[in-house]
């Protein structure tokens, strides 16, 4: 710690990305990055856009990439929000709708920067037990709390919640914005997008980093109410307003646009995760149901923090956590199918 420090972030444990390697060669299965490239039109559109114009600021309002979202999902611009990564967004959302006497609530295994904001905002929070196979508790999710966080599909274990759970929560906790974190909904679960004009306090999230191949473009949006739109706009505009850059706009509305590509790519990793699924199992490991583009996977009886050095030595990078409820498990991404294979043949090796 730095005496210069601010006492507010004395005890803040920030997040730990996954490691992007620089000394060598690696199969990367470690940060849920897409394993094809980006759209062609994406690539045009920013490289039409990397001309004059970059000496002029870009478009706070985000207003032709909010269009391409609300004409692709049937809403108005008023309930889009566009930000530099859904992360952002997220920061934005913790700061605009929870308050520090009220309790945050999620799940106690999700995604790890949730409890690194309730702490670096000054907020309280409640991570609720997961069920026994893992999927989310959502009883202990409604009420009594100050707003509710929810991963859908959850990361790291790749489990989803249908519609209905997710209204569910909606119901039980009208009076608190209940934000449904949509970075992996592409792989085959439901959207509760469709929710939006029912429920005020309903906030998606989503990206284009994972479905859309753009994880280096940092492009993320949120969809809500009008006035959740405006409370995220309020905290952006006391911030910083011109948080995504003209080349990234451009991109990410031509990526939108390009609903074929997207098809195309989601559906082969879905295709590739079906199939590595299958034959883990085959192999003896437990592998939870994944509607993500990762797969949580166990080996009975074998360490996973050795398992995750073996796969390293061999060059294959996957993610693992120093938790308790989960020390032995390894999220590994979906890769190409030549990838998988090379994963495989290294599990094979080391179990």
């Amino acid at each position: 710690m730095n005496r210069f420090w601010s006492k507010r972030i004395w005890d803040v444990v920030p997040y730990t990305p996954g490691e992007q390697p620089k000394d060598r060669q690696f199969i990367k299965l470690n940060t849920n990055e897409c394993p094809y490239p980006p759209s062609p039109k994406a690539i045009e559109a920013i490289q039409a856009a990397a001309g004059d114009m970059l000496r002029l600021y870009p478009d706070p309002e985000c207003v032709e990439l909010r269009t391409a979202i609300a004409k692709r999902e049937g809403l108005r611009i008023n309930q889009i929000f566009c930000g530099n990564g859904s992360d952002e967004i997220l920061a934005f959302a913790f700061q605009a709708f929870f308050d520090s006497e009220r309790e945050v609530v999620f799940p106690k295994i999700t995604y790890s920067f949730y409890p690194v904001y309730t702490d670096f905002f000054g907020l309280k929070r409640r991570e609720v037990p997961m069920n026994p196979d893992f999927s989310d508790p959502i009883d202990l999710l409604c009420g009594q709390n100050g707003g509710v966080v929810l991963a859908n599909p959850n990361a790291p274990t790749g489990i989803a919640v249908k519609l209905d759970t997710v209204e569910t929560l909606l119901k039980a906790n009208p009076d608190v914005v209940v934000i449904v974190d949509e970075a992996y909904v592409d792989f085959g679960a439901d959207s509760a997008v469709k929710l939006i004009d029912r429920y005020p306090n309903l906030l998606v999230i989503q990206t284009t980093s994972k479905s859309r191949a753009l994880a280096g473009l940092r492009v993320g949006w949120a969809i809500g109410d009008a006035g959740l739109i405006d409370g995220l706009r309020c905290v952006r505009d006391s911030i910083n307003s011109y948080t995504v850059d003209r080349l990234a706009q451009a991109g990410a509305a031509a990526a939108i646009e390009d609903e074929s590509y997207f098809q195309s790519i989601r559906t082969r990793v879905m295709r590739t995760r079906e199939r590595v699924e299958n034959a883990l199992k085959e192999k003896g490991f437990t592998v939870l149901p994944s509607q993500a583009n990762f797969l949580f996977v166990s080996c009975p009886g074998r360490d996973g923090r050795k398992l995750l050095d073996g796969l390293r030595q061999r060059g294959i990078l996957v993610r693992w956590w120093d938790k308790p409820d989960i020390r032995d498990w390894l999220r590994i991404s979906i890769g190409t199918d030549e990838e998988m294979a090379a994963l495989i043949a290294g599990l094979e090796e080391l179990v």
